[in-house]
């Protein structure tokens, strides 16, 4: 069974923590003190889905403003991509927002997924840029 979590107790960030490092540490080689930041805290809001009780992908929502936020750190464990699971992080986190009265999403892509999250409604903007050694694009959403 599939369930989709939204909140910041610490087995969700537990979670997501584990998914990061799979993903982005051990699976993409970005260093630990870049994927790990200050934004990792106790009142930093996680998506987790979980697939019998398994977590298999993850986001994080960060308030930029009172109604703009970013979405980051979004990850899907490798046999697990290309089945809807990273969609429904992304749905998870825009309805949360929207919940706590956000307006504009954000979100700093690398290259390869610019078009997933093209897919899900959001729009290029700015040049392109190198963050954490992967070369990105920042896209924008309006969820109000």
């Amino acid at each position: 069974m599939v369930k989709v979590i939204v909140g910041q107790e610490p087995f969700q960030r537990a979670a997501s923590l584990y998914l990061r490092f799979c993903v982005f540490v051990l699976e993409r080689n970005i260093a630990m003190a870049d994927e790990f930041d200050a934004n990792d805290e106790t009142r930093t809001v996680y998506a987790v889905v979980y697939d019998d009780d398994q977590p298999v992908s993850t986001g994080r929502f960060l308030a930029e403003t009172k109604t703009e936020a970013r979405l980051t750190r979004i990850a899907t464990l490798a046999d697990y991509r290309g089945q809807g699971y990273g969609a429904k992080v992304i749905e998870a986190l825009e309805t949360y927002a929207r919940q706590e009265g956000f307006r504009q999403l954000t979100i700093h892509s690398e290259l390869t997924a610019q078009t997933f999250y093209e897919s899900l409604g959001y729009q290029a903007y700015g040049p392109k840029y190198l963050e954490d050694g992967e070369y990105c694009q920042s896209l924008v959403k309006t969820i109000a």
